[in-house]
Formats: C-alpha cells, sequence, structure tokens
C-alpha cells in the first residue's frame, strides 16, 4: 500500500519512519517541509514531498495515489495554534477525500469536552473532530495520554523533577488521574492500524493502568532506585507551577504552561477498543516503560525527542538574516596539517555533557540566566553524545545546518534581545569560527557590548581547544 507520512521529524514521526522503513508491503511517501532536514537515507530511497498543510498544491501533490494517511500534526509553538490546527486539519481531511484516500490515523490526546478542558487538549480533541468528518474518508484516531520514552516531554519532566529534587513541593493537580503508555506501545497501534480490517471512523484510547500523577512521580523514582517525597500545596498557581517545571526541567516556559493547563483534568480511556480491535497488543506497565526509557537514554540510543524540529530549519530567508548580521565576532585558524574528518569530529561533538571547549562554567551561568526568562537553558543538553543531526537541539542552540566536514551552523534559542548564530566553517586550509548577531532595538546593541569581554575569552579558547583536542584523538 502506498503510505504518507506527515510530521516525520517529530518525536512520534522519526520512530514511526523507522518502522515503516522496515515494512516491505509499504510503498512510502514523506510529507515535510524542508527535504534537507531528512537522513541521506531517505532522500535517495523514499518520494518525499515538500510543503506544508497550509499550501493545498503541495497537500494534493502529497496525497495523490496514497491508501493511507498518518496525521501527526500540530502547531503547539505558535501563538494562535488552536486556529491554526482547525485550519490545517480541514485541508488535509479535504484534500484527501478529494485525493480517494482510504484511511487517515491520527495520534490525538485522551480527554473530554468540559469547562475544565485545557486549550491545548481542546485543539487536539478538535483536530481529531475535524479529520473525522469526511464521509467518504476513514479516520482511526489513536488517543493517548501521557507517552512515555526516551525523549518525550512527558518522561522529561518527570524523570528531570525525580532525580533533581528529593522532596517535591506539588500543586493540587497530583491528585488527578491519567493514563500513561509506553511510546513502543503507541506506534504498535499506529502501525498496526494500516492493516485493521474495519471500514468505519474509529476511536481507540490507550494507556496502562490508571493511576494520580503523584504516583506516577513515586513509581518513576523507584523504578530509577530513588526515594522520593511529595508535599502537596494549595497555592501553586499554573503560571507559578509552569516556572517550577522550566526551572527543574527542559521544558521551556511556553510548553510547560499548556502542559501544566492540561492536568486539571484527567486524561484517562473512554472506551475500550483498544483491546477489543487490537487484542494483539499487551500494554507496557508503567514501570517497565519508565526502566526501557532510561536504559534507551544510558545506551545512547533516543531515536527522537520531543523537541526535535518540525523541519522548519535552515534556508534563503536565514542566510540573508546572517548576511546582514549587524555584529559578528570572526575567529580563523590554520588547519593545513588536522586531520579534517577527525576535527569536524571535535568540532560536531560540542555541547551536552561534553562543554563548550572552556569555560563551561559562564555558559552554566548563561543558562541559568535564560531558565530564569523562562527560556530553555542548558537541561536540553545532547540527543546523543556523538552524533548530530539536522534539527538537533543542542543546549540552547538548535542544528540550523550540517554538512560533514565541511560546516556546522546553530541558532541560538536562548532568551535574546535579536538573533544569533555560531558557525563553524572547514575551507581548505582554514578553520573560521563565525558568532554572529542581529539586534532588536538598542537593548539588543547593549546586550552585544556589554558581553564583548567575555565573548573575546570564550571564543578565543574555543577554536584553540578545538584544535588542541583534534590533537589528542
Amino acid at each position: 500500500m502506498k503510505v504518507l507520512l506527515t510530521g516525520a521529524n517529530g518525536y512520534i514521526g522519526r520512530r514511526l519512519k523507522k518502522l515503516l522503513i522496515a515494512h516491505k508491503d509499504i510503498e512510502l511517501r514523506v510529507f515535510v517541509r524542508n527535504k534537507n532536514s531528512l537522513s541521506k537515507e531517505i532522500l535517495e530511497n523514499y518520494e518525499i514531498v515538500e510543503g506544508d498543510t497550509f499550501d493545498k498544491e503541495a497537500l494534493k501533490k502529497a496525497l495523490d495515489g496514497v491508501d493511507c494517511a498518518f496525521y501527526l500534526i500540530h502547531s503547539l509553538n505558535k501563538k494562535n495554534y488552536k486556529e491554526l490546527d482547525k485550519i490545517s486539519a480541514q485541508n488535509f481531511i479535504d484534500t484527501a477525500t478529494e485525493s480517494g484516500v482510504k484511511r487517515v490515523i491520527y495520534l490525538g490526546g485522551l480527554g473530554v469536552k468540559n469547562s475544565e478542558t485545557s486549550k491545548h487538549l481542546l485543539s487536539r480533541l478538535e483536530t481529531g473532530e475535524v479529520l473525522s468528518s469526511s464521509k467518504t474518508t476513514q479516520t482511526i484516531w489513536i488517543r493517548a495520554g501521557v507517552i512515555i520514552g526516551s525523549g518525550s516531554a512527558s518522561f522529561e519532566i518527570i524523570r528531570n523533577l525525580v532525580e533533581k529534587l528529593p522532596v517535591m513541593i506539588t500543586p493540587r493537580w497530583v491528585e488527578t488521574y491519567a493514563q500513561p503508555v509506553a511510546v513502543d506501545n503507541v506506534l504498535e497501534y499506529l502501525v498496526s492500524s494500516l492493516y485493521l480490517k474495519y471500514d468505519k471512523n474509529l476511536i481507540v484510547d490507550i494507556g496502562s493502568e490508571k493511576m494520580k500523577y503523584k504516583d506516577i512521580m513515586l513509581q518513576a523514582a523507584t523504578a530509577l532506585g530513588l526515594k522520593r517525597y511529595l508535599l502537596p500545596v494549595p497555592f501553586m498557581s499554573i503560571n507559578l507551577s509552569s516556572y517550577w517545571l522550566n526551572l527543574f526541567t527542559p521544558i521551556p516556559f511556553s510548553v510547560a504552561k499548556a502542559l501544566i493547563e492540561g492536568l486539571k483534568s484527567e486524561v484517562t480511556m473512554q472506551n475500550d477498543n483498544a483491546k477489543e480491535y487490537y487484542p494483539q497488543i499487551e500494554p507496557m506497565s508503567y514501570t517497565d516503560a519508565v526502566k526501557k526509557a532510561v536504559e534507551e537514554i544510558e545506551q545512547n540510543q533516543v531515536v527522537s525527542r520531543w523537541s526535535d524540529t518540525d523541519g522548519t530549519t535552515w534556508d534563503q530567508s536565514h542566510a540573508k538574516q546572517i548576511n546582514d548580521a549587524i555584529f559578528v565576532d570572526r575567529k580563523e585558524a590554520d588547519i593545513s596539517s588536522y586531520d579534517k574528518e577527525k576535527l569536524f569530529k571535535v568540532i560536531t561533538s560540542i555541547g551536552g555533557k561534553n562543554g563548550w571547549f572552556d569555560y563551561d562554567f559562564l555558559w552554566e551561568i548563561r543558562g541559568i540566566i535564560d531558565k530564569a526568562l523562562g527560556g530553555v537553558g542548558l537541561s536540553r543538553g545532547r540527543r546523543d553524545h556523538c552524533d548530530l543531526r539536522l534539527g538537533d537541539c543542542l543546549d540552547f542552540w538548535r542544528v540550523e545546518d550540517i554538512k560533514e566536514n565541511e560546516r556546522l551552523l546553530l541558532f541560538a534559542q536562548m532568551k535574546l534581545p535579536g538573533s544569533a548564530w555560531l558557525e563553524f566553517k572547514i575551507v581548505d586550509d582554514k578553520l573560521i569560527q563565525s558568532a554572529y548577531f542581529y539586534p532588536k532595538g538598542i537593548w539588543g546593541r547593549i546586550y552585544w557590548y556589554a558581553l564583548l569581554p567575555v565573548h573575546y575569552f570564550i571564543f578565543t579558547n574555543m577554536i584553540n581547544n578545538i584544535l588542541k583536542s583534534c590533537k589528542n584523538i
């Protein structure tokens, strides 16, 4: 069958793509905003269509001749995401119907509509309703709550809180019920939905045991071999809880707030369709899911993370912004006697637990300041200690461009009065390290000049230590 995968660079999409490739009976087509965000293997062996769900011509091209399509799209990072999600879903199901697509498979969230339903959850529910509105294209709507897996937002929050805080002051939402589900089970349900012998719309709620959020925290601590204590208090508002998560986990304030708002209402299963239509799938227990996630992290086998880019990476508009950058700090070094492959390997090892080639304490201070301002800070680290790919988050940077043995470009995602990039280029026998800054107003200019002394020491040491590290390989 011909299958279209959307959201292929997201947390679930990356993992699902890997599974679909292994199925020889599937002819896979991938729909992404930027094909350069895909691996060389995908680009060479699979059909790629560039565009997004707001471009109807691109949608027609993507859905033409498709039997089944996965809809793994949301616009949470945008201010008006609720309206955008509805438009996106309507465009998709309309075009799918016109193109004769037999089945759409959508991954949404557990929950019911009521006065306490958060804006984020309401958006996921409305998206499912829109996708289920076609009279000729069937929609299988898989609904999951707290997804437990290495790199998932939910698991990153739980793990970081449990590991960092022996005693946790918690708001009232810890008494709310949820049904966590292992990411491996989510993928099983999605893949199995391709082969389901059923021709009507279907809502399938999935999850393991029903438990309170406080038990989710405490059982995670037990699985990690830790003893933890919770002290519920009545005075923690949504904003205060969001800052708390932002401070102690890799989740930025905006995402933390959307998640916290959703904790007011239960996210539990409303039907038994998972058992009835997918009897072959045995849900993994919560404790086993936590242990497996930790094992993947320890063994550097994290396939995807919640912070993975949606594909809106390097393009000509960014190139123009860099060319227009008002401030540039450039260092150059002669590398005629260096192995360029080894040198690039050293460059791409930057960040996370590997550090920033000296003055790490200054980077940590900047990370603390960023967290205090509601930014991502340094706690995201790296997905993998060795491997780096386009779209990866790297502390408070994101990989915007990476060309083997030629170039690494990082875009700053910390709170800044402007836009910043850090670039490493190998050109002939030179290593060129450049920091670009495009200021926003007078505060952007003050920011740059105030940090000039710090930049001198950081960036001079950085290029020198990169060369030293290369010689030690």
